[in-house]
Parts: C-alpha cells; sequence; structure tokens
C-alpha cells in the first residue's frame, strides 16, 4: 500500500457540459457546486491535498476567489480522467502516488467515502477502486444511473448504463456505480495511452476502457448513496433535499 501522505484528490471541472453547460458554477446555497465537492473531498483526513483541474478561466478565477487551489488544464482533453492525469503531472506526483478522480458534480460528496476507497489500496493487486451502493429497482431504467455486475472478489465485470444482470429469475441485489475513483499514477498514465474501445463509446463509460484492456477495477461497497448532477432537474432535486435535511 502507498505510504500515508501519498493520497491526492483532483476534481476535475469543464464548463462545456452538453446537459448542463456551466455546472461546475451551479449555485448551491450561495456557493458553486465545485466548492461542496472541494469541501467535502478537503474533508477527508486520508488525503494530502485537493485540487481543482479546469480549463475555463471563469471556473478559475471563482476557484480562486474562494480559496480552492486550481489547476488548468488543456481544453482537449475527451474525458475527465485525462483532465486528471494531466493535473497529477503538473503536481509532479510519483508513480506510486494514488489519485483520486473526484467527479466535480458530487456536491454532496461524503469524506468517508473516499476513505473507503483509500483502504482498498492495501491490497496490492488493487490498482484501481471505485465504489457502488444498493439501487433502488425503480431506478433500474433510468440510463443516468449507472448499474455494476461484480465478480467473486468484487473486481468489476461489467458497467451499464442498462439493467443488469436481466432478472429472468429470482431478484438480484442491483448496484448503482458511484462515479468517484482512485487510481495508482501509474495505472493511470496506461489508461491516457489506451484507445477508446468499442464497448466505452456504446455506452460513453469511460471506465470500461480498464476492462477493454484488462485492467482490473476493485468495487467497495458502500452506504453513501451519492447524488450526481447531471441535468438542472437533478440539482434541484439535491437542493430539496438539501432543505429537508435543514428542516
Amino acid at each position: 500500500m502507498p505510504q500515508p501522505g501519498s493520497f491526492h484528490g483532483i476534481i476535475p471541472a469543464r464548463y462545456d457540459s452538453v446537459r448542463f453547460p456551466g455546472k461546475p458554477l451551479a449555485d448551491i446555497d450561495g456557493k458553486p457546486m465545485f466548492w461542496h465537492v472541494y469541501q467535502g473531498a478537503a474533508a477527508c483526513p486520508d488525503l494530502r491535498s485537493v485540487h481543482l483541474a479546469t480549463d475555463d478561466e471563469r471556473i478559475a478565477r471563482a476557484a480562486e476567489g474562494l480559496n480552492v487551489p486550481c489547476i488548468m488544464t488543456a481544453k482537449e482533453h475527451v474525458s475527465g480522467t485525462n483532465r486528471v492525469y494531466e493535473a497529477a503531472q503538473r503536481l509532479n506526483l510519483s508513480e506510486s502516488a494514488v489519485i483520486f478522480n473526484i467527479q466535480g458534480d458530487e456536491a454532496a460528496l461524503e469524506p468517508f467515502v473516499v476513505s473507503e476507497l483509500v483502504r482498498a489500496f492495501a491490497d496490492s493487486a488493487v490498482h484501481v477502486a471505485t465504489p457502488a451502493t444498493a439501487l433502488d429497482p425503480a431506478d433500474l431504467p433510468n440510463p443516468n444511473r449507472v448499474k455494476v455486475v461484480l465478480a467473486a472478489n468484487n473486481d468489476a465485470l461489467y458497467f451499464s448504463r442498462s439493467p443488469i444482470p436481466y432478472a429472468r429469475v429470482g431478484k438480484p441485489a442491483y448496484l448503482l456505480h458511484i462515479g468517484l475513483y482512485g487510481f495508482t499514477m501509474k495505472t493511470l498514465a496506461k489508461f491516457t495511452k489506451f484507445a477508446p474501445g468499442v464497448l466505452e463509446q456504446a455506452e460513453q463509460l469511460e471506465q470500461l476502457r480498464f476492462l477493454e484492456n484488462g485492467v482490473p477495477i476493485r468495487v467497495v461497497k458502500t452506504v453513501y448513496a451519492g447524488i450526481g448532477i447531471d441535468t438542472p432537474d437533478d440539482l434541484a432535486n439535491l437542493k430539496a433535499l438539501r432543505a429537508m435535511r435543514r428542516v
């Protein structure tokens, strides 16, 4: 396992989201979305550093005004993971460091789920780790709720936007994938050299690039449910949930 202090969080935040332009700057209780994600990540005692990685001056200026460490990255990146790798390179992180890709729309991030991923790297066989939680069967048809099925050792067999497994018999326990990842710097570098595969392009799920190239992903089961913000409606639901919690 990497030595204490070698775990680092990077939050990719681009402005030009197709479904929700300007998403990182969306207002939640008077602060932009990225600020809430940063606060959750920075509260994790296992992370030595947390940085925002963006390609947009508007996001960078907002981060500077809120004292959120920010790294400017290239606009050409085709995935958040590639953006995370460039930021990690700019930080001069070692090959053995573990980098956590903390999605910029996880505005309800709880620090404990990052710590759960950190502990996965105590197993020397783990080079990529990601969390999953129980999925409400009502969300099975929703393509924005990514499902995952596991091997006996909790490595991912497949991720899909479709309901998996198909329940011909019985009632399987469905798992919802949560878009947080930990990777060793060495494995992250490999990812950037792999071309997008057929499955990744079909599902539009970049984690399939690892599986298509024989790199196992360890899945950590968690009670953290997460609220990924894909659309303005998701943001409205998050705000309603936050208001209910304050009552």
